[in-house]
């Protein structure tokens, strides 16, 4: 018994928990996206700040924006919007209660924080709708339908949607019965059903019914997907190999090589006003 519960203290708390300090963030807030690498990235924070920046800068967020942060995680993002973006209203919805509790300590009166999933956000006691939504890395773990049928709820009139998600490139056509279960497979070991994912013509179709116009898809998958493993590359030897939680992100990061070499799931980002 002593040896299971030893056992179960290095599991990670959460399916979707990350230990950011094997990456290189040992910040009180930390990261925990794949980031968006380039050639001038140096470490892990900067890249998923990138990542951030890619999105808010795809809906044009400024401070004056009431901004809704979907899992948020360990409050990083909620830390940069406020000190970089100067966010004067800031909301955040969170599923890992650990996390939860950590914001509320950590930001205080700055976050109003909800422990909930984002496919349920007309049951949050929201004060009123959001100019902007954001949810960075996280959306494509669930149906877009679902996803913007919850955020459809919460979003001002003209409002912006700005997320990331998985999508079957053309080459997907072509994939016979074998293959298409080798992406079952893979794609459900880091919790995504390949049935959600779809070509692009289809986003853009279901986007549209849920009253979104505007509709931006950018493939940023070399900068993530193969950012990321070769990242990965760079601390593989850092003594740590040994942890449940390395063995996650070695997982995770050979998972990303995979899809960026095969080419057929391509990972985007995406950005639309709300009509």
């Amino acid at each position: 018994m002593k040896w299971l519960q030893a056992f179960r203290k290095k599991l990670p708390t959460h399916k979707y928990a990350i230990n950011a300090k094997l990456l290189g963030d040992s910040a009180e807030c930390a990261w925990s996206n794949l980031g968006f690498w380039d050639a001038a990235t140096v470490s892990y924070p900067q890249a998923c700040q990138q990542l951030a920046d890619q999105l808010a800068q795809a809906v044009a967020l400024n401070s004056n924006d009431q901004l809704l942060d979907l899992g948020c995680g360990q409050g990083a993002s909620l830390k940069y919007w406020l000190e970089h973006y100067h966010i004067q209203t800031l909301s955040a919805v969170e599923l890992q209660f650990e996390c939860v509790e950590h914001i509320q300590t950590y930001f205080s009166d700055s976050v109003s924080i909800y422990q909930q999933s984002f496919l349920n956000l007309n049951l949050m006691p929201f004060h009123g709708e959001f100019d902007v939504v954001l949810c960075i890395d996280a959306a494509y773990h669930s149906r877009l339908n679902s996803f913007l049928s919850s955020v459809s709820t919460v979003l001002n009139v003209k409002g912006r949607l700005g997320f990331h998600y998985l999508m079957w490139s053309e080459q997907a056509q072509n994939l016979n019965w074998m293959q298409q279960k080798k992406y079952q497979y893979l794609l459900k070991a880091a919790d995504v059903n390949v049935l959600n994912l779809a070509r692009q013509h289809k986003y853009v179709t279901t986007l549209m019914q849920h009253d979104f116009e505007q509709i931006e898809i950018i493939d940023i998958s070399q900068h993530v997907l193969d950012g990321f493993s070769d990242y990965f590359q760079t601390i593989m030897n850092s003594g740590q190999n040994n942890q449940m939680d390395f063995l996650k992100i070695r997982m995770t990061a050979w998972l990303c090589k995979k899809l960026y070499q095969d080419g057929i799931v391509r990972y985007v980002q995406i950005s639309a006003v709300k009509k």
